[in-house]
């Protein structure tokens, strides 16, 4: 898998490469538009002020040409009255009149097709334009997802990893544990049975050969039988303890702490902040299995004399802590998902985080260690 990682890596940075190349010629096409798009604006408002110019002057001449062929008819009309000079001149002046009038108005005619040439290609290359900075933007959106978010990437893939090697590891737990309660039952309720089987078989035997000896043989079956109803209260409480479906959290701990110290002999201290109230199953079997594994850890790993658990009941929030005084160790350590010791704290912060809680180790070598975990509150009121 490490192996099609480094090829999806390569393959991803020559896209990326490939990508900003063309990201860079875009930018080259949309600057030299631009730079073109100022030239034509420029000439096309030359061109606009040339046009307006021009069209003045051919309105003041085509009124000038209009008095000077309004001056030939009368001229013409009257030829006796005028002599052959001013005949003459009212001809040329008007032929003069009606060819710069032909004349401007053809200069007119060819700088409007300019000036429409230039507002056609003015849209052109703002067209273009638009286009290349929005395909500039989005390249740039994909650059800057496939290089900056690549990181999260692989640190997702990494977690995914790391979730499968958990599920892993929950399923030889659970395997485990189920070995373990077979074998619990196995060697104490089971064997106690048996035993009771046997000696009443015994007591009822003893009935016809000495009843004085029943009366002892009952109390022994009477001891047996209440030592097989701890031992089942002791694997029915590590599988589900009914006291925290029936009390809730602090007394389910409370009865936790009672019971390790008294089989284990590790001082534990417990304290309550705030009022005590209840929650929703989740959070309160996920914050009580929580302590559990780390008073678990602690009694396999840390050779701790003193343990120290503290809830605190916040109005939106649920704050829990252990401390030991034991050995302690890396945190660093707990990324190597290869390590079994580690599997304890990775399920830790797999429950914290069904809970979109937050969970901190702090700890160093010979330092003891310091586990807090916060768990919202919100609609749990």
């Amino acid at each position: 898998m490490l192996s099609n990682i480094g090829k999806l890596d390569t393959i991803i940075t020559e896209t990326v490469t490939a990508i900003e190349n063309g990201k860079r010629q875009v930018f080259d096409i949309a600057e030299n538009t631009r730079i073109e798009h100022q030239r034509l604006k420029m000439d096309l408002e030359e061109v606009r002020m040339q046009v307006a110019q021009l069209v003045a002057e051919v309105d003041a001449l085509t009124i000038d040409e209009k008095k000077a062929r309004l001056r030939l008819a009368e001229v013409s009309k009257n030829f006796k009255r005028f002599s052959e000079d001013n005949i003459k001149k009212a001809y040329e002046d008007a032929q003069e009149k009606q060819l710069r009038l032909a004349t401007l108005r053809g200069r007119e005619s060819l700088l409007r097709y300019k000036r429409n040439n230039l507002e056609q290609s003015m849209r052109r290359l703002d067209s273009m334009l638009d286009k290349a900075e929005n395909l500039a933007s989005q390249l740039a959106v994909v650059t800057g997802f496939l290089s900056g978010n690549l990181k999260d990437f692989y640190q997702k893939l990494g977690e995914m990893q790391q979730v499968q090697q958990l599920g892993i590891s929950i399923i030889k737990a659970q395997e485990e544990e189920r070995h373990r309660v077979a074998r619990d039952i196995h060697d104490g309720p089971a064997q106690l049975l048996a035993n009771i089987v046997m000696r009443a078989e015994f007591c009822l035997k003893l009935l016809d050969i000495d009843r004085t000896k029943v009366k002892e043989e009952l109390q022994a079956l009477q001891h047996m039988v209440r030592q097989s109803l701890q031992d089942v209260r002791k694997i029915i409480f590590d599988l589900r303890p009914m006291v925290l479906d029936d009390l809730g959290l602090v007394p389910a701990i409370k009865r936790y702490v009672e019971d390790f110290q008294g089989q284990y002999g590790l001082a534990v201290e417990f304290i309550v902040i705030g009022t005590p109230r209840r929650f929703s199953i989740a959070i309160e079997v996920a914050v009580f299995r929580i302590m559990q594994e780390c008073v678990s850890n602690i009694r396999k790993h840390a050779q701790a004399t003193l343990v120290a658990i503290k809830i605190e009941f916040l109005k939106n929030k649920l704050n829990a802590v252990v401390k030991d005084n034991g050995v302690g160790f890396h945190p660093e350590t707990i990324i190597n998902v290869g390590k079994k010791e580690c599997f304890g704290i990775l399920g830790m912060r797999e429950r914290t985080q069904i809970l979109n809680g937050e969970i901190n180790v702090i700890s160093a070598p010979g330092q003891g260690t310091t586990i807090s975990v916060s768990v919202p509150l919100e609609g749990e009121e």
